[in-house]
């Protein structure tokens, strides 16, 4: 059990910040984790995750032990963009889940990566998320960055954290914008009814941001450019759909009976930038728009004419 008094200089910021700034080698999305988990304590009871902390206040913390990895290699191609020895950036398919998780046990894309690499990856993330440093939705296609060791997992979610690590989606939605460029910045929060699916709130939930540019117009439909801020579940989905353009062939929060048929939601991770975790060098990868997407815009670009 590690134990930190906090000074006059600490007071009055939140816990999760203060232990972040003292304990090295763990990011603050971590800490807020252990918050939750009920593994910090303050004055002897347990902390909560917006606690303020106070002069003289005695923390002390319980770091949790890596947890062995549990899901196993299967052999599942994979279209890697670069690899080295601390991470690899991959172009997911649509289809393919990121993690396993009740409903989906196997053939997820961390099953493919522990094939790869001969089982060798950060623990991190967990026994069911190891690499994993941010995620996408099953049927959302385009880029990943994973993590190979401990190390560059640490660095590369502080960036997620800090918002260094940069993501830019494509998608196409329905409806035409009147403004060009804009900002959504509705909370967002889970569905009482139904679990599974998010929705915009005014109060509670958290805080999500993305910035948005229409990049081609055809009328009924627009493709558009957005750049995630934070990086909630289902952020770009359910903005859109709350701010009247939901995403085309979206089984969640689309339109139903849409015209082009297609197996998911025509949402694309198309770059991504973060530094390297070894030489700090400034890494970008671009990964093109898959095929079902882009015949849907071929379509749509012939009718324009």
């Amino acid at each position: 059990m590690a134990k930190l008094i906090i000074e006059s200089t600490m007071s009055g910021q939140r816990i999760d910040k203060v232990l972040a700034n003292d304990i090295t080698g763990v990011t603050r999305s971590q800490i807020q984790k252990w918050l939750k988990d009920g593994l910090v304590s303050v004055n002897g009871k347990p902390a909560r995750p917006s606690y303020v902390s106070e002069e003289g206040d005695v923390i002390e913390w319980e770091k949790p032990e890596i947890v062995p990895m549990d899901a196993v290699p299967q052999n599942i191609p994979l279209e890697i963009i670069y690899e080295d020895d601390c991470l690899m950036v991959i172009n997911k398919p649509r289809g393919l889940v990121v993690h396993p998780a009740p409903g989906n046990p196997d053939h997820t894309l961390v099953n493919a990566i522990l094939f790869h690499t001969a089982g060798t990856l950060s623990g991190v993330g967990g026994a069911l998320r190891p690499g994993i440093v941010h995620r996408i939705d099953k049927d959302t296609t385009g880029l990943l960055v994973v993590a190979k060791n401990d190390t560059a997992h640490l660095h590369l979610s502080d960036q997620l954290q800090k918002r260094d690590l940069h993501r830019i989606y494509y998608t196409l939605v329905h409806g035409s914008f009147r403004e060009e460029t804009g900002i959504y910045n509705n909370r967002i929060d889970r569905d009482p009814s139904d679990r599974k699916k998010y929705r915009t709130v005014k109060t509670g939930g958290r805080d999500a941001e993305t910035h948005y540019k229409v990049a081609e117009s055809f009328g009924a439909y627009s493709l558009v450019q957005c750049s995630l801020v934070t990086g909630r579940t289902h952020q770009i989905r359910v903005h859109m759909k709350y701010n009247g353009h939901p995403v085309v062939g979206d089984k969640t929060y689309g339109v139903k009976n849409e015209e082009f048929h297609l197996d998911g939601q025509l949402l694309h991770a198309g770059e991504i930038q973060f530094f390297h975790p070894v030489t700090n060098q400034k890494m970008e990868f671009k990964a093109p728009i898959p095929a079902d997407f882009e015949k849907v815009l071929q379509m749509l670009q012939k009718k324009k004419r």
